[in-house]
């Protein structure tokens, strides 16, 4: 398949989840989305699955392009940029239903082990990225050195994901979630005198 013709298909079954969700979308709704025929469709993949499994990559490797803009800066401004892409900005937290759609596929995750497999990689990835910025402002004093880096990491990953499903479920501004996670950071990150200045 050439890679005009992936991307087509790929980003016409972003199109298709967020209008008709996971469990209601079909190849039919991605055929459509992309403007070709179903058979075109099955041509590359021969079930919804298999599909869906090669655009979860596809949303990986758009996820990792966005790290590069969190380097530069303090370890402090870094971590600030990394909770903004993971929580407010529009490509890494995209449309309401979008959301909710991937929400559906976590939701699936315990019983695909494909599905389980790539989802892993996202978490792991963030997981990573927050390990090392905190474990750098641990090094220079810019944060408490009582601080554990792996800890914290597992925290903000703990928020970030509660603050993706409260989006989902009860409408909760991301911009919300952000400002509490960003104060608790503050207050339990920061070194003593650092967290007394704003962001």
């Amino acid at each position: 398949m050439d890679d005009d013709t992936a991307t087509e298909i790929l980003e016409a079954t972003s199109r298709a989840l967020c209008k008709h969700g996971y469990a209601d979308l079909t190849l039919t709704d991605i055929a459509d989305e992309a403007d070709r025929s179903k058979a075109a469709i099955h041509y590359y993949y021969d079930s919804k699955e298999n599909l869906f499994l090669e655009f979860l990559d596809f949303l990986y490797e758009r996820y990792t392009a966005q790290l590069p803009a969190v380097d530069g800066g303090t370890p402090r401004d870094q971590l600030y940029t990394l909770l903004e892409t993971a929580l407010t900005d529009e490509e890494a937290a995209p449309a309401q239903e979008y959301q909710t759609a991937l929400l559906e596929v976590t939701a699936q995750a315990p019983y695909n082990d494909a599905i389980q497999t790539r989802l892993v990689s996202f978490d792991d990835l963030l997981f990573e990225r927050a390990r090392e910025i905190i474990t750098a402002g641990v090094e220079i004093g810019e944060f408490n050195e009582t601080v554990e880096p792996a800890v914290a990491a597992e925290f903000l990953m703990t928020a970030i994901t509660g603050a993706h499903t409260r989006r989902v479920a009860i409408d909760q501004p991301s911009e919300r979630s952000y400002e509490a996670i960003t104060q608790y950071a503050e207050r339990h990150f920061l070194a003593d005198g650092l967290s007394e200045a704003t962001h």
